[in-house]
C-alpha cells in the first residue's frame, strides 16, 4: 500500500488505531461467512464520525476501495476485504449518544450492540424491536446495512421501520445527514435507500432508533408436531385467522436434536416444533393466545406447552437463538442459507428441500422465522470430505432455486454480499439491475466503497478475488446517464 495513504491513515484515527501487521490483518480476513477470506492491505479503528471522514477521504483521493465492518457477524460476505483495499472497522464507535424517552428515540453509533439499546431503555418501559438471533453481539451499523430482522419482525418490523434518521460518511469522505428524529421528511426517501444497501453507499456513523413501549403482557408456547408439513399448515392456519403473533418460529428434527446437545431446552421429541409468541393487552392477548392453541391442536399437534413464567420463556427461547451455533453438536460443518417463500408454500418447499437432501445426500436442519417465510436452511457437511463442500455450495444454490419457483426471494434478512451476488441475475432482469447500479454510482462514481458486493460482476461471478478494479458499470460513466 502507498506509504502517502498509510501516513493519512495514521494521522485520521488514535494512536493504535491503524493496523498493518500481516499476523493482526487475518482477524478481519472475514465476516461468518468463514467460506471467503481476503486479508486487507490495512485496518483503521476511528473513534468518531470526523474520524471516519478523514479515513474515507484519504481512501477517496488515493482511488483505494475501503469496506466498513462492525462485530463481522455477518452471513454473506457483506464485509469481505478487498486484498489491495482498507477495512473501517467500526467496533471503537460504540456510545450511546442520546435517549429521548418522551420521543421514543436513541441515537447511537454503529458499534452498539442490539441488545445493548434494549438494554438502556428497559428500567423506562421501552425496549428496541428489531432481535437478530445474534443481537448481543451483532451491532447497530450492521443491522442497518443488511436491514436486519429477526424472530419478532412478523409483527414489528425489519430494520428499516425503526431507523428514522442516519449520520451519513459518502464514499468521497463528506458528512452529510439522513432523514432525522421527525417521521416523514420531505423530499426523496434517500434514508430508505441507504438501510439495506450493505454499505455499498456510504458509511453510516450515528443512528437515530425508534424505541417502543414494552407490551403488557406476552405469552409464549412451544408446539410439537410429527412433521414440518403439519406444523407449517399450523402456521397457515394462523395468520389465515388473521392473527399476527409477535413471532413464529418453526425448527425441525436435526435442529432440535442441536440445540438439545448445546443448551438442554427441554424441547419436545418430535419431527418438528413450533414457538409462537404473542403479546399486546392483557386481555385480548389471553383471548387470542386460546385461539392459537386450539388451531395448534386442530392442526394435531402432539404436544403444547405454556410458558408459566419468564424463565419458562427464556428457557424456549434460548434454543431457538442458539440454534444456529449449536450444529456444531452434530455436524463439524454447515452453510447458512437464507430464502424467502409466501407462507402458503412452506408445505411444498420442504418437501423440495428434502428431495434435495436424497440427491446430494448430505443433511439440512431446517430452522425458520416461519411466520414471514424466512427460511434458514443449515446444509450440514464435514469439509475434509472431498468434494462435500462444493456439494453443500451446490444444494444451498438449489433451495434459492426452489425459492424463486415459488415466487419467493433469494435472501430475507442476511443480505446479498459477495456470497449471492452471482444469483441476482435469477431474480432481477437485466434492466432492474443496471438501474441498481446507476443508484450507485450515484453515490460512489468511482466504485471504491464496499466494491463487490450485491450487484454481479464478472470478477465474483467466476473468477478468484484478487486486486480490485471496478466492473465497467461501476464507474462515473454510468451516473452521468442517469
Amino acid at each position: 500500500m502507498d506509504s502517502g495513504l498509510v501516513a493519512a491513515l495514521a494521522r485520521a484515527v488514535p494512536t493504535g488505531g491503524l493496523i498493518t501487521a500481516p499476523e493482526a490483518l487475518r482477524t478481519y480476513e472475514c465476516d461468518g461467512l468463514t467460506g471467503h477470506r481476503v486479508v486487507p492491505s490495512a485496518v483503521v479503528l476511528p473513534e468518531s464520525t470526523d474520524q471516519v471522514a478523514a479515513c474515507v477521504s484519504a481512501c477517496h483521493q488515493a482511488r483505494v476501495p475501503f469496506v466498513a465492518r462492525g462485530a463481522g457477524t455477518g452471513l454473506s460476505g457483506g464485509a469481505l476485504p478487498v486484498a489491495d483495499g482498507v477495512v473501517i472497522c467500526l467496533t471503537r464507535m460504540r456510545a450511546i449518544l442520546d435517549v429521548d424517552i418522551q420521543g421514543q428515540r436513541v441515537t447511537v453509533q454503529p458499534g452498539v450492540a442490539n441488545l445493548q439499546v434494549s438494554d438502556a431503555v428497559r428500567a423506562n418501559g421501552h425496549y428496541y424491536a428489531p432481535d437478530p438471533s445474534s443481537q448481543s453481539v451483532c451491532t447497530i451499523g450492521g443491522n442497518v446495512a443488511e436491514n436486519s430482522g429477526g424472530a419478532h419482525c412478523l409483527k414489528y418490523g425489519f430494520t428499516t421501520t425503526h431507523v428514522v434518521g442516519v449520520t451519513l460518511v459518502t464514499p468521497d469522505g463528506r458528512v452529510t445527514t439522513l432523514g432525522g428524529a421527525v417521521a416523514d421528511a420531505p423530499g426523496y426517501d434517500l434514508l430508505g435507500v441507504v438501510v439495506g444497501s450493505e454499505g455499498t453507499l456510504g458509511i453510516v456513523t450515528e443512528v437515530i432508533l425508534n424505541i417502543i413501549p414494552i407490551p403488557e403482557t406476552v405469552r409464549t408456547m412451544l408446539c410439537g408436531f410429527a412433521s414440518m408439513s403439519a406444523a407449517g399448515l399450523a402456521v397457515s392456519a394462523i395468520i389465515a385467522e388473521g392473527i399476527t403473533p409477535a413471532a413464529i418460529e418453526m425448527m425441525d428434527r436435526l435442529a432440535i436434536e442441536a440445540v438439545e446437545a448445546a443448551v438442554h431446552a427441554d424441547y419436545p421429541r418430535c419431527q418438528a416444533v413450533l414457538l409462537v409468541e404473542l403479546d399486546g393487552p392483557r386481555a385480548e392477548c389471553a383471548s387470542t393466545f386460546a385461539r392459537v392453541e386450539e388451531i395448534c391442536r386442530q392442526s394435531e399437534a402432539q404436544e403444547i406447552r405454556v410458558a408459566a413464567d419468564a424463565s419458562q420463556r427464556a428457557m424456549m427461547w434460548r434454543g431457538r437463538r442458539a440454534a444456529f451455533a449449536a450444529m456444531g453438536r452434530i455436524s463439524p460443518d454447515y452453510y447458512v442459507q437464507d430464502g424467502v417463500i409466501p407462507r402458503g408454500r412452506l408445505a411444498p418447499v420442504l418437501d423440495g428441500i428434502a428431495a434435495l437432501e436424497q440427491e446430494y445426500d448430505l443433511r439440512v436442519a431446517n430452522v425458520f422465522h416461519a411466520g414471514d417465510g424466512n427460511l434458514h436452511p443449515l446444509v450440514l457437511y464435514t469439509g475434509s470430505h472431498h468434494g462435500e463442500g462444493d456439494r453443500a455450495l451446490e444444494l444451498a444454490g438449489r433451495i434459492l432455486d426452489l425459492c424463486l419457483s415459488e415466487g419467493g426471494s433469494i435472501t430475507g434478512e442476511h443480505g446479498v454480499g459477495s456470497d449471492k451476488a452471482c444469483a441476482m441475475p435469477k431474480m432481477f432482469s437485466e434492466g432492474a439491475l443496471e438501474v441498481f447500479t446507476r443508484v450507485r454510482a450515484a453515490f460512489d462514481p468511482d466504485g471504491v466503497c464496499n466494491p463487490g458486493k450485491v450487484l454481479p460482476t464478472p470478477r465474483l461471478c467466476g473468477e478468484v478475488p484478487g486486486p480490485y478494479r471496478p466492473h465497467p458499470l461501476e464507474i462515473a460513466g454510468v451516473a452521468t446517464r442517469m
